[in-house]
């Protein structure tokens, strides 16, 4: 008689916990919490892209300041922030540069080719 009593409690129990779990299941299947776990998992994702794309940006900017540095590289307080200037000697190369070269035009012939 236990022995009976005790497998009727017991698949009983069982029952209950399965067709819980078999609900629970099921809810997550439904439509709206389909919506709201891939509402969730591209927010996270976004959030993801922002970090590593402000990784990259400062990666960017902390190795821009080494090369800077190391061609000699500075900011002329003239000049808007995002242009930098060649230093003083290779600035003045530079210019003198530009204005010795020989600015005439060649005409080019295209039946000189032939």
């Amino acid at each position: 008689m236990f022995r009976r009593a005790f497998w009727f409690t017991a698949g009983a129990a069982a029952g209950v916990w399965a067709t819980t779990k078999v609900n629970r299941q099921l809810k997550k299947l439904t439509p709206e919490s389909l919506a709201a776990q891939a509402a969730d998992k591209a927010i996270e994702a976004g959030h993801r892209l922002k970090d590593f794309a402000l990784d990259v940006k400062s990666g960017m900017s902390q190795r821009e300041d080494e090369l800077n540095d190391a061609l000699g590289l500075h900011q002329d307080p003239e000049l808007p922030t995002n242009v930098t200037a060649l230093p003083g000697p290779r600035r003045l190369r530079a210019i003198e540069h530009d204005q010795n070269t020989n600015r005439s035009t060649v005409t080019y012939n295209r039946n000189e080719d032939h």
